[in-house]
């Protein structure tokens, strides 16, 4: 099912509306959709390499705008059902912790959430959840997001389809490596 899931995200790049297919697909992926809007960026930038900005920026407002209604989510469902049962078992203070903790890292889990092949999604619902402030989380969902899909429209748009297969298998890798080098940084510096 994933994988035809996949080939028709796939086989909208060609559709007549594909920038609204885009931001459908970029809207729906940070908060519930399975499949990443990069599958559809790819080809559609390859297509028409002087529309990679506008692509770009497409799947960055549709895919924050998705990532805010994400954090609805969290926010309005887990205290509706959630903190209820979690309170009725004893668990009220754990949540408490998590939450605390959570937004400690905020800021990080987004860019990490945002960059790398981590569900978004997971995040976007966890912000909303923990409380992190709105303002920080839709801050970085721009940070996050933007580097994301302007390095693969500026890799696609300056090299073309040898890179497509860079990007599809080993650019989440590198975003990872990034991060984690940022992280180490950050430790480092915060160790002296």
């Amino acid at each position: 099912m994933l994988r035809r899931l996949y080939d028709w995200t796939l086989s909208m790049a060609n559709h007549p509306h594909a920038l609204w297919v885009l931001a459908a697909v970029s809207f729906i992926e940070s908060s519930v959709f399975p499949i990443p809007p990069d599958v559809l960026m790819i080809p559609m930038i390859l297509a028409a390499p002087h529309r990679a900005w506008l692509i770009a920026i497409v799947a960055l407002v549709a895919s924050v705008l998705g990532g805010m209604l994400g954090y609805a989510i969290g926010a309005f469902a887990f205290e509706a059902i959630g903190e209820p049962i979690l309170a009725s078992l004893g668990k009220a203070d754990a949540v408490a912790e998590f939450n605390t903790r959570f937004n400690d890292f905020g800021f990080w889990a987004v860019l990490t959430a945002g960059v790398t092949p981590f569900p978004y999604k997971v995040i976007t619902i966890m912000s909303g959840w923990t409380g992190m402030p709105i303002l920080t989380f839709i801050a970085t969902s721009i940070l996050a997001r933007g580097l994301r899909f302007f390095i693969v429209a500026a890799l696609l748009w300056k090299f073309g389809a040898p890179v497509r297969d860079f990007i599809e298998r080993r650019l989440g890798l590198v975003f990872a490596a990034f991060v984690l080098l940022l992280f180490g940084g950050f430790a480092v510096v915060s160790l002296l």
